[in-house]
């Protein structure tokens, strides 16, 4: 079916009391891994860019792959920039036929982050185009921003920032991480349920890559409707092809590449859709 937007996928989301995965993809394996997932699994699903992997490839070329695969695919998927650097990349993205977009303005200050987020939330809505933004900091990498430190995200300014922006779904902080974990992630659940209270459209968890598989099932219980994933991806794709290249230093062949990181990614993906409890939530 044609790309969707995440509109509706997540209001059923919320209601229903389970999340949607989204997922990172770098290249055509690993879009064809991630719908492949979906498909057998009938999940809904959600495909990311970063600003860095459309610096590579271009937002029309990913949204040309991706559009194409999901022409394809028996399940709704939705086409979303993350982690939005600028107004310029997220027109750029909905003018390439992104279905969704993220304007991330939580390095700035909380008075700059609503002024820049209401700028790209104000068209998005006249496109028909869900947007969403960040709140408060999660730390670590992802992509070319790198947080110092965690900065939690407080609940009545979650309210107030939703309020005066007119996002359609907000990112949080509560000790989540980009990348791997170099301990054992501490998260504050309480605060996420705090601004499940006060906040009433769909939360996102950032930095789900090494989370045990808990932590993500109590996260989406308490309120989160779209947990993404990054980091665990590329080390299966990675880890994959490295595999198999000790195993056949000799191939040549790119798509043998290709297919031994597939059904790696594919693997994985469907494993986080479980936790997620998205699986069989597309036929409903």
């Amino acid at each position: 079916m044609p790309l969707v937007t995440s509109k509706e996928m997540l209001a059923k989301a919320q209601k229903g009391g389970y999340a949607v995965g989204a997922f990172n993809a770098e290249n055509m394996e690993m879009v064809k891994a991630i719908i492949q997932a979906a498909e057998e699994l009938k999940a809904p699903v959600m495909i990311q860019t970063t600003p860095s992997t459309v610096k590579y490839g271009t937002v029309e070329t990913y949204a040309a792959i991706v559009a194409a695969e999901a022409e394809k695919a028996s399940v709704p998927v939705c086409m979303h920039l993350d982690h939005g650097s600028s107004f310029e990349l997220a027109m750029q993205a909905m003018h390439a036929g992104y279905t969704s977009v993220m304007i991330d303005g939580s390095k700035l200050d909380f008075e700059a982050n609503i002024a820049e987020t209401k700028r790209v939330a104000d068209v998005a809505k006249a496109l028909d185009i869900p947007c969403e933004a960040e709140l408060g900091k999660v730390g670590g990498k992802e992509d070319d921003l790198e947080a110092e430190a965690d900065t939690n995200t407080d609940p009545q300014e979650a309210k107030e920032f939703v309020e005066r922006t007119g996002v359609t779904s907000l990112a949080v902080a509560i000790g989540t991480a980009h990348g791997f974990y170099v301990g054992t992630p501490v998260l504050d659940k309480e605060r996420l349920s705090e601004i499940r209270q006060v906040v009433d459209i769909p939360l996102v968890l950032h930095g789900a890559s090494g989370l045990s598989d808990e932590d993500v099932r109590d996260c989406v219980k308490r309120g989160i409707c779209k947990v993404n994933f990054a980091t665990e991806l590329r080390a299966a794709y990675s880890k994959a092809v490295k595999e198999l290249l000790a195993e056949k230093p000799d191939t040549i062949d790119p798509k043998a590449y290709g297919k031994t990181a597939i059904a790696a990614v594919k693997e994985l993906v469907m494993a986080r859709m479980k936790v997620c409890g998205c699986d069989g939530k597309a036929e409903k």
